[in-house]
């Protein structure tokens, strides 16, 4: 049912949202009607047609490798489209490629559409004029330089084959940038931000995938369908390394889940033994959360727990320590190569990090939140991992007992 344009979901972004989602798809549309050397004929009407229909057709056999894809990754989610819209960018004039744009969206929403709800119409509309705008930014890098499209390209051997790179790399660069605005929450990191080297990778590929296909669509057209089978294993590939990476991380928190904690922690305590060094391990506790979960609800309370991870994080002290979660409201930290004194300091910066969260909640944010944390330090506490969990069980029960939010040390108990 379509839905009224005083109810859209746009209008309940922020106004910075709003403004530059309107302002781009105007300029993405007024770009469209701009003058090019490129004609509207029958031969630039065929290559739109058969560059639509591929991407359907790939659209529709990638389905159920992307929904995965879509529920394994974290971050920005990259499709598959640049494999035909930056072949429409070497082949075709802008208005035909805005044709071209909208139509491989469109597809995409009508096939999303018992999700519209979760994925408003108006976000389909942004990413279809963000990735117009990209198109058109690598066509200026052609245009600027007289390359009327990849035919002309060609007639300047690797002058020609360096600026069709230039404008894939124009291309990428342009929409990873043009993306962050539009975005309601922008992450922190270049993972958040930019997404990983195998998201990008992948874009990368089809952009490749891309040149390649306008190249065959300007000499030798029929060849543009063996594109089909290699971007689908393409697709494939990423998401088998996404899935094996997701199985290492807890769906709830992002941390290692306990097994491959486990892992990492049986290494660095292999690596102490032949060389002599020390290991620091804490187990953590969040105290009364089952309050939080009576109080606020069991939704509330995995933003807790999401929220606490997420402090944990950014309180140990680089990439060498590992954080998982070791089950409920209970965590983990390893880490190598740490004496007592600074495990103690590395608690005591996770306690008071905790102490200090404030998780919003609904209308209300839920505060004073406090941690129990048990530390025990190899060799001094035991010798295998299991040894160590233990000590620092004991340590954590001890913190518990005596008052909560507090740090307790496994030799202090002896």
């Amino acid at each position: 049912m379509l839905v009224p344009p005083a109810q859209w979901a746009l209008w309940k972004q922020r106004p910075r949202i709003v403004v530059y989602c309107l302002a781009s798809e105007a300029l993405a549309v007024t770009l469209a009607f701009r003058p090019s050397p490129v004609a509207v004929d029958l031969r630039s009407l065929t290559v739109l047609g058969a560059l639509l229909a591929l991407g359907v057709i790939q659209a529709e056999a990638g389905r159920r490798v992307e929904r995965s894809q879509r529920r394994a990754a974290k971050t920005p989610h990259i499709n598959m489209t640049s494999v035909w819209t930056f072949a429409g960018v070497l082949v075709l004039p802008p208005l035909l490629l805005a044709v071209l744009v909208g139509g491989l969206y469109l597809h995409l929403a009508l096939r999303s559409w018992y999700r519209l709800q979760r994925v408003p119409p108006s976000r389909t509309c942004s990413n279809a004029a963000i990735i117009l705008l990209s198109c058109y930014a690598a066509q200026a890098v052609l245009d600027l330089t007289d390359v009327a499209d990849v035919r002309a390209a060609v007639t300047r051997g690797w002058t020609g084959a360096w600026l069709v790179a230039a404008a894939g790399a124009t291309f990428f660069v342009v929409n990873a940038l043009l993306v962050l605005p539009a975005r309601r929450i922008v992450g922190r990191s270049v993972v958040e931000l930019f997404g990983t080297w195998s998201d990008n990778g992948l874009e990368a590929a089809t952009l490749c995938l891309g040149a390649l296909n306008g190249l065959a669509l300007a000499t030798l057209p029929g060849m543009v369908v063996l594109v089909l089978p290699p971007v689908l294993l393409l697709h494939r590939s990423v998401l088998v390394k996404q899935l094996e990476a997701a199985a290492q991380r807890d769906e709830k928190t992002g941390l290692y889940t306990i097994r491959r904690w486990r892992a990492l922690t049986e290494r660095a305590l292999a690596d102490a033994e032949r060389h002599g060094g020390t290991v620091g391990l804490l187990m953590l506790d969040l105290d009364h959360f089952k309050q939080v979960n009576d109080t606020y609800g069991h939704l509330a309370g995995d933003t807790v727990l999401s929220s606490t991870a997420e402090a944990i994080v950014s309180a140990v002290r680089g990439r060498d320590d590992a954080v998982g979660r070791f089950g409920g409201e209970e965590f983990v930290v390893l880490l190598p190569g740490t004496g007592r004194p600074d495990c103690g300091a590395v608690a005591e910066r996770i306690r008071r990090a905790i102490s200090v969260l404030t998780v919003p909640v609904g209308q209300s944010s839920i505060t004073d939140l406090s941690v129990s944390i048990g530390v025990a330090v190899y060799p001094q506490a035991g010798r295998s991992l299991q040894d160590l969990l233990d000590a620092a069980d004991a340590a954590l029960y001890r913190a518990k007992e005596t008052g909560r939010n507090k740090v307790v040390h496994a030799a202090d108990l002896r």
